[in-house]
């Protein structure tokens, strides 16, 4: 099934897309210090910008609005100051697509905070 439907490199298409999106987000959101990852298992940090400190509560923040939005987003981390993507690589295009809509919503709603 993994070869027939070509997962791997599906996993690795929906990562890169989740990167860019990300990568685009951060260019309003200097409290995006850090994307990482492999493939489809994507991570992003938060910290506040003036100081570089992990910033938990801007975190919480970006969670309650996805979840506001109809997104659920795991936050992660020694300081909680990570959200963690582990969606299934079978995620319809439609559904990744608005799950990234909810998220650089959310992230702008908690900057506006």
């Amino acid at each position: 099934m993994i070869e027939e439907e070509d997962l791997c490199a599906r996993a690795n298409e929906l990562g890169s897309r989740l990167k860019q999106r990300l990568e685009a987000i951060r260019a309003t959101a200097p409290e995006i210090i850090d994307i990482r990852g492999p493939g489809f298992m994507v991570a992003v940090e938060f910290a506040n910008p003036a100081t570089h400190e992990p910033d938990a509560g801007f975190t919480g923040r970006v969670r309650l609005e996805a979840q506001k939005r109809g997104l659920i987003l795991l936050t992660c981390g020694v300081y909680g100051n990570v959200v963690r993507f582990l969606a299934p690589i079978t995620i319809p295009d439609a559904h990744f697509a608005e799950a990234m809509d909810i998220l650089e919503a959310s992230v702008a709603a908690a900057r506006s905070a």
